[in-house]
């Protein structure tokens, strides 16, 4: 999977990781959709755009992990 990096205020946004977890876990989008999060969200993510926090609990949860299992931010080096 090839992920897209949006810059948000000098930070970088990455759910590459969720992708990650998710496949060693052996969680699909369809248990995710069936459990809370909408088509919108996982869209969202794929294209690492920002989610609230509150969806991220509930990623937490539903992976049974950390945020860093979830999202990167790192620093956009043009600054």
């Amino acid at each position: 999977m090839i992920t897209r990096q949006i810059s948000r205020g000098g930070k970088m946004i990455d759910y590459s990781p969720l992708w990650v977890t998710m496949r060693e876990k052996g969680i699909s989008q369809y248990y995710l959709l069936k459990n809370g999060i909408d088509s919108k969200t996982l869209d969202r993510l794929r294209n690492n755009c920002n989610i609230t926090m509150l969806t991220l609990e509930k990623l937490c949860t539903l992976l049974n992990c950390t945020p860093n299992d979830i999202v990167i931010f790192s620093s956009d080096s043009r600054f």
